[in-house]
């Protein structure tokens, strides 16, 4: 574990495999809803490195995030998951980078990409599905990092926007 990477408390790590096998569960609730949201956030340390977090129930690392839920915002719904996943809560406005879809997930799933301006920390209140988190730089990403947070990062460094998340 890096210095920069926060383990969660010891009985998270007992629900990430429950969660798994619920994942096509959830997955199947999305489907029948048709279209659906989420959120992603890009923020920043003040040494620019990038909050990641890491689920119970998927591989890798990830901006945090999540789905936006009946009658919330993005916007909102970019607040509660900073809240809920980073331990952060935004001061500072949102800038929208992007609308993705997200085939990964189903075929009518799509992600908002955000990046944060000002926060300040605030206690962390992980929930199961969180099973770390950590300030990562661009060029000290961890190796199993997923790969959507590549390919957003190097479209802000220049390359082309892509379509899917």
């Amino acid at each position: 574990m890096s210095s920069h990477e926060t383990p969660p408390p010891f009985g998270h790590r007992l629900f990430g495999p429950a969660l798994r096998l619920l994942l096509p569960l959830i997955k199947l609730r999305s489907r029948l809803r048709g279209i659906t949201l989420g959120v992603r956030i890009c923020l920043r340390d003040d040494d620019r490195r990038i909050l990641l977090i890491r689920h119970s129930y998927l591989p890798g690392w990830h901006f945090p995030g999540g789905g936006v839920e009946f009658g919330e915002t993005a916007t909102e719904a970019a607040h509660r998951e900073m809240i809920e996943e980073g331990g952060v809560e935004l001061a500072g406005s949102l800038r929208l980078l992007g609308l993705f879809r997200n085939p990964e997930w189903t075929a009518g799933d799509h992600v908002a990409f955000f990046e944060a301006g000002a926060w300040r920390p605030v206690a962390r209140r992980w929930s199961v599905e969180i099973s770390g988190a950590g300030f990562f730089g661009e060029d000290d990403l961890p190796p199993d990092v997923h790969p959507s947070v590549r390919r957003r990062l190097a479209e802000r460094n220049g390359a082309p926007v892509g379509l899917t998340w």
